[in-house]
């Protein structure tokens, strides 16, 4: 495992240690601020085009790495595994999984939301693939 996706998710676990983040003005703010959290900027960060790198950063702080947010990393982190099973994304399902490790997350607690996530794409897949009438679904469900 490299030493810098550990770090990532280490920096990840410990951003309720450091003091609120400030918005930047210019990618090369956003830049310095993801240096200072993880040791490194990523390299999918710096793939990302400059015009749109502070608003994808600023969406990324404050959403998913924030802790104070209605959802706990915990779970914030087994949602984006489901998630990134069913896009698929090995890239995401990787990380995430590192970082709701790091979080506490046990394997069955992994499992289960993976798990979770093809039960939903499942019934989905009957559902639309069937066309099931979705007024009639309401209907039987409102009850």
């Amino acid at each position: 495992m490299p030493v810098r996706l550990l770090i990532a998710s280490a920096a990840v676990a410990a951003c309720a240690f450091l003091a609120p983040a400030r918005a930047q003005d210019t990618a090369a703010e956003a830049y310095a601020e993801m240096e200072e959290r993880f040791g490194f900027v990523p390299g999918f960060m710096k793939e990302y085009p400059q015009s749109g790198i502070v608003g994808a950063w600023i969406l990324t702080r404050d959403m998913e790495m924030a802790r104070d947010t209605a959802l706990s990393p915990k779970v914030k982190a087994l949602i984006n595994i489901a998630v990134a099973a069913q896009i698929p994304c090995r890239y995401c399902v990787y990380l995430d999984t590192l970082t709701a490790r790091s979080e506490g997350a046990t394997d069955e607690e992994i499992r289960e939301a993976v798990a979770q996530a093809g039960l939903t794409r499942h019934w989905s897949t009957v559902l639309n693939g069937m066309q099931v009438d979705f007024d009639a679904f309401r209907a039987e469900f409102a009850e």
